[in-house]
């Protein structure tokens, strides 16, 4: 079947929870089954730690010890890098918590917690708990070797360039070229294979613990545990309400708000997650027409323009800066509405050709997807540079400038109301997604703005607009620190004063239409 039809189908496969019910726990015990299970389930042998590791990254998408993606490289931002980063913790750090007591309670909670989710998977509710304990004893041990954000900064540790074989000397006790050729099969990997860590310190303490621990079940408990987690929001009730009651211990009353009470929105949100080009086909084709992407373009182009005007009136930029300004502008790669590939279904439904779905087994249908999202997450950017993927999908509300790219993206959900709409009079529409296009393309000029950005400008007469757009922020009556926001608020009130002059401009080739009964004049409407 085509890519839409298997979308429709996964989505009435996590709809039909009558099904998911009676299936209960099978699916997923046949799955640990595969991997060793552990111990409360009383199931066999568990496998060599680097074999279960590489299956669980591979195959299933979970990353107990270290996470995997891809991403630009800042030497180079055109060439994608293998890059490593700590995992992301389900449960808080120990700093997290102002008193030992509460934390100790919180642990034993957690601990009746993981039991219950054991209890579930057919083993014994009064299972081996001292497993349990090392098992949190470790995790805690684990996010103590996480290096602060703020520590790495300041250090420059952010970016480490090593390669497999460093990698492999310096935390000996994870197979790193089995593990990585694992997450990006088929493509061949070596030990010269360029990899960048964020955080070189955790990643040597992580190797250390795992050696401190490898004779006990709990680094293979661990693991399980992870994978339950990453794989328990495809199983049934039960498994949510233990979801649900995990969330409230780690993150109290906002943890009752992570988990999406409708079943609709939920089934939506997975079916987004692992079907994105096919929904934004879907979406694009049923609110985004063809006048409307033309008018949107239209009305870029309008702003363009308004900003050549406004650069020729900055008495701050040198002649030389303002041609180099100007150039920049007509390079700039715009992208309204939607990537073009989602529109050619034929691209997409090769990309889901070995995709099998099968609308009576929701659980399989989201292990099946993992693969492809593997293949999309992992394999393609790294095989080849590509500016077709943005950084969001196509009914986002949400508009960006990319540096690596030179790009602004406007997708088509931000052009419904009330940022836009075919029938609202001009003012409305310039005084709205209008501002938020020329937001975005005063992004481009962030570097002339910094300190040093542009020394052939006048600097003096740049200083005195800049310590006024400060002073204007802070003395607003809230707590602004206008030095810290300076890019985003020189865009925001640059922004509203393109946008006006490219309505003004607008107006000298369209007519308006009069609103009397508003009792608002166009300008007032723009405002």
């Amino acid at each position: 079947g085509s890519a839409k039809e298997k979308a429709i189908q996964f989505y009435r496969s996590c709809m039909d929870t009558q099904r998911i019910e009676s299936q209960g726990t099978q699916p997923l015990k046949d799955l640990l089954n595969q991997v060793g299970g552990w111990n409360i389930t009383g199931v066999g042998k568990a496998k060599d730690f680097n074999e279960t590791l590489q299956i669980l990254m591979s195959r299933y998408s979970t990353f107990p010890f270290f996470r995997v993606h891809v991403g630009p490289s800042p030497s180079d931002l055109k060439t994608n890098i293998i890059q490593i980063d700590h995992p992301e913790f389900e449960m808080p750090p120990e700093s997290k918590f102002k008193e030992k007591n509460y934390l100790e309670v919180t642990y034993q909670r957690l601990k009746n917690s993981y039991l219950k989710l054991g209890g579930l998977l057919g083993g014994p509710q009064d299972g081996p708990p001292d497993s349990f304990s090392l098992t949190l004893s470790f995790i805690s041990n684990l996010q103590r070797v996480v290096t602060p954000l703020q520590e790495r900064q300041q250090r420059g540790m952010l970016f480490f360039r090593t390669t497999i074989r460093e990698l492999q000397e310096k935390a000996p006790a994870i197979d790193w070229l089995s593990c990585l050729q694992a997450v990006f099969h088929p493509m061949p990997m070596n030990l010269s294979q360029p990899i960048a860590v964020h955080d070189m310190d955790y990643i040597r303490g992580m190797s250390q613990l795992i050696e401190q621990w490898h004779k006990e079940r709990v680094l293979h408990i661990y693991m399980i545990l992870c994978l339950v987690g990453n794989l328990s929001p495809a199983l049934d009730s039960r498994f949510q309400d233990a979801r649900l009651e995990l969330s409230k211990i780690l993150y109290g009353k906002m943890g009752s708000r992570m988990i999406p009470d409708e079943r609709w929105r939920k089934c939506l949100t997975d079916t987004s997650s692992f079907f994105e080009p096919v929904l934004g086909q879907m979406i694009v084709q049923e609110i985004f027409p063809q006048q409307t992407k033309k008018l949107a373009e239209q009305m870029f182009s309008e702003i363009q323009d308004a900003l050549y005007g406004q650069l020729d009136q900055l008495e701050w930029m040198d002649e030389q800066t303002r041609q180099e300004a100007k150039v920049l502008i007509s390079k700039l790669q715009v992208e309204i509405g939607y990537p073009a590939h989602i529109l050619q279904t034929a691209k997409v439904n090769l990309e889901y050709q070995n995709l099998e779905i099968n609308e009576d087994t929701f659980f399989l249908n989201v292990v099946a997807c993992l693969k492809v999202l593997r293949e999309n997450s992992y394999l393609k950017p790294l095989q080849h540079h590509s500016q077709d993927n943005w950084h969001v999908s196509p009914w986002t509300v949400h508009s960006y400038y990319s540096i690596r790219h030179h790009m602004v993206v406007f997708p088509a959900g931000m052009f419904r109301s009330p940022f836009f709409h075919m029938e609202f009079p001009s003012s409305v529409n310039f005084g709205a997604i209008g501002v938020f296009m020329a937001h975005e393309l005063l992004h481009t000029f962030y570097g002339y703005v910094l300190p040093g950005g542009c020394p052939t400008c006048n600097r003096s007469a740049l200083q005195k607009s800049v310590d006024c757009l400060v002073e204007q922020y802070e003395s607003s009556g809230f707590k602004v620190n206008g030095t810290f926001t300076l890019l985003e608020n020189s865009a925001d009130t640059g922004g509203l004063a393109i946008a006006y002059q490219a309505y003004k401009n607008w107006l000298k080739k369209h007519k308006e239409k009069d609103l009397p009964k508003i009792g608002l004049s166009h300008d007032q409407l723009f405002y």
